[in-house]
């Protein structure tokens, strides 16, 4: 592993790799309000153990990337998108494999529009098609349970970690599915570690003004590489229906579900996420 801090669209996007710089890359993005860290140690380097080099970082907002007032909007999903490219661009990558979490997957379809060039293949995992705001496809929304908790937030001393940690760690276990045990261990270790890394943690909720994009609808269409989609079928955020809709609307997509899973990369699931991306990548 080696983190570095890359000037990168003149901001500061914060990097970590893993494995062996001459094999085929592998650039990981991040779903919102998450930094690189949910992308587990263990995953990255297993992954980077199949002969892949495994390239994590944090989107604008999280983690030691650039970070903006808290409530205040300074940029767009595709700016995220051509940062991701800078990213590869900072480690002298002309093409790569692109896998990206729930909003990182809607990151990756657009690069895979705006950079068709940079792109071998798509790994979607938990996300849904990025278009306009309007849900034109009538897909199912989030689990109203999860904004609900959230609202809890707004009286939260965000200073006080005693007290921060474990509302984020009860937050991310409204993401998980019935057939996952919630692997608190893990995750009190990830979250830890984003509130003490993070270079301002209340700057991950501008996230939330991120908005879609109406040029985008219907683009997905065009995306010719290989897309795998993975999905659990009790996605709380995106319910398992933005994954069917996903491998409907694109012409190479191919469907990995993962029975009884939420929206998270369990740790059950490692084995056969691992495998199956080894073999997308191939």
């Amino acid at each position: 592993m080696s983190e570095k801090v890359n000037q990168i669209n003149g901001i500061d996007i914060c990097t970590e790799s893993f494995g062996n710089p001459n094999h085929p890359a592998v650039l990981l993005i991040m779903g919102a309000m998450c930094s690189m860290v949910y992308w587990d140690d263990e995953f990255c380097q297993r992954l980077a153990d199949t002969g892949r080099f495994v390239i994590r970082f944090d989107n604008r907002d999280v983690g030691r990337s650039v970070t903006y007032p808290p409530g205040s909007s300074h940029y767009t999903v595709q700016d995220m998108a051509d940062d991701a490219v800078g990213v590869l661009d900072s480690y002298g990558i002309k093409r790569a494999h692109i896998a990206g979490m729930s909003l990182g997957g809607m990151i990756a379809q657009i690069i895979a529009i705006r950079h068709p060039e940079r792109v071998l293949t798509l790994t979607l995992i938990a996300t849904s098609l990025f278009g306009g705001d309007d849900n034109v496809r009538d897909l199912p929304p989030m689990d109203e349970k999860i904004p609900a908790y959230h609202t809890k937030g707004a009286t939260l001393d965000w200073a006080d970690e005693a007290v921060v940690i474990p509302y984020l760690v009860d937050g991310s276990r409204l993401l998980s599915g019935s057939k996952r045990a919630f692997d608190e261990k893990r995750v009190y270790k990830h979250v830890t570690t984003e509130v003490k890394r993070a270079n301002n943690l209340l700057s991950m909720f501008n996230h939330a003004f991120l908005k879609g994009d109406d040029a985008y609808e219907g683009k997905m269409k065009e995306i010719q590489v290989p897309s795998l989609v993975i999905h659990g079928t009790e996605d709380p955020v995106l319910p398992y229906e933005h994954a069917l809709a996903l491998v409907e609307e694109m012409p190479n997509a191919t469907l990995l579900t993962l029975d009884g899973a939420g929206h998270e990369i369990h740790f059950d699931d490692w084995d056969k996420m691992i495998q199956a991306i080894s073999i997308h990548t191939s």
